[in-house]
């Protein structure tokens, strides 16, 4: 048996031996460009709740508004959050016109992972994002 007959098949051989740690070394660069894009959208998202909540009238209206912003922006984004939580803190709207005030807005999305297919990868991930707006000085507030 010559030497080119001992070889043969030898190149499918290699080519399945690499082709499982290629396919896990891509899942997860495509798992973290995933999960660094949706940090980045739920930290602007957070951005635009603060401006939109820092620019109602009273505080039960920027809680709301700031709430349907929030879960309106990330369907937008196509980040189906499984558990959403959007905190914003209006206690700025107590102080009197005049008086320097913001408001505060912390997002916490949790998204799925599992359909990445990486061993040892957990099933979910949660991202937060949070940012401040301050309310126009002299505008009432409620």
């Amino acid at each position: 048996m010559n030497r080119q007959e001992r070889e043969r098949g030898s190149l499918s051989v290699e080519m399945v031996i690499w082709a499982v740690p290629l396919v896990l070394i891509l899942s997860v660069i495509i798992g973290a460009g995933r999960v660094g894009m949706a940090n980045n959208a739920v930290d602007q998202i957070a951005h635009d709740v603060a401006r939109i909540a820092s620019i109602a009238r009273t505080s039960t209206q920027a809680q709301n508004e700031a709430s349907a912003a929030a879960a309106d922006l990330l369907a937008a984004q196509d980040l189906n959050c499984t558990q959403l939580t959007v905190d914003v803190d209006t206690s700025g709207f107590a102080a009197p016109a005049g008086t320097p005030a913001q408001v505060n807005v912390s997002i916490s999305c949790t998204v799925r992972l599992d359909d990445l297919l990486i061993p040892g990868v957990p099933g979910s991930s949660t991202l937060t994002g949070t940012a401040s707006r301050i309310i126009d000085t002299y505008r009432e507030r409620s």
